[in-house]
């Protein structure tokens, strides 16, 4: 696979290059590993393209996680432990956090990567909820999000969110002050 678009948000590239050359260097390489040809294994039975095949998100997914462990990225789960005094007095709720969690798919030092084949709405949660959540919690302080380009997710299953949109949208939100500094790599096969 290869980068053909790049935004930073944030400051994230800048910041990613000057902090983390060395494992920038490693996603560079990790992508140009993955040979997504491979991964096009789904028969579609959606209307639209009925009979055709498309690239199976879930093997491209494997593919980076195998393609990251062998320069030793990890992933990292964080437990959430949801809070019960926000319910009024006389509800009596279950037990809500029995093994709920948060994952981000690599760490490495303090940076954080995401590979999003997935909706558009995982795409914006990542990069605006999820890599704030795991900064407070201390694991990371800047990340990375890999995602499709339009071209790319054209051919997987309808639904299949893209960088044009992401970066549009991330564009037309502006940064918040608790926003941090990730880089988005767009991706073609």
């Amino acid at each position: 696979m290869k980068i053909v678009g790049i935004y930073s948000f944030n400051n994230g590239k800048e910041t990613i290059e000057k902090k983390y050359p060395h494992l920038l260097k490693e996603v560079k390489q990790v992508i140009k590993k993955v040979n997504a040809q491979k991964a096009k294994t789904k028969l579609s039975r959606e209307k639209t393209m009925p009979g055709k095949m498309l690239f199976n998100p879930k093997v491209l997914n494997k593919t980076f996680k195998d393609e990251f462990s062998k320069f030793n990225w990890k992933n990292q789960r964080v437990v959430c432990e949801y809070p019960m005094e926000f319910y009024l007095p006389a509800y009596k709720p279950a037990k809500l956090n029995k093994g709920a969690f948060r994952e981000m798919d690599f760490i490495k030092e303090k940076l954080g990567i995401e590979v999003q084949f997935g909706k558009y709405a995982f795409m914006v949660y990542n990069v605006c909820a999820k890599m704030t959540i795991f900064n407070n919690f201390g694991y990371i302080d800047s990340g990375i999000e890999i995602v499709p380009i339009k071209k790319f997710a054209d051919q997987m299953s309808t639904g299949v969110s893209y960088f044009e949109q992401f970066v549009w949208d991330l564009e037309h939100r502006g940064v918040s002050n608790i926003d941090i500094p990730v880089l988005i790599l767009g991706i073609d096969k």
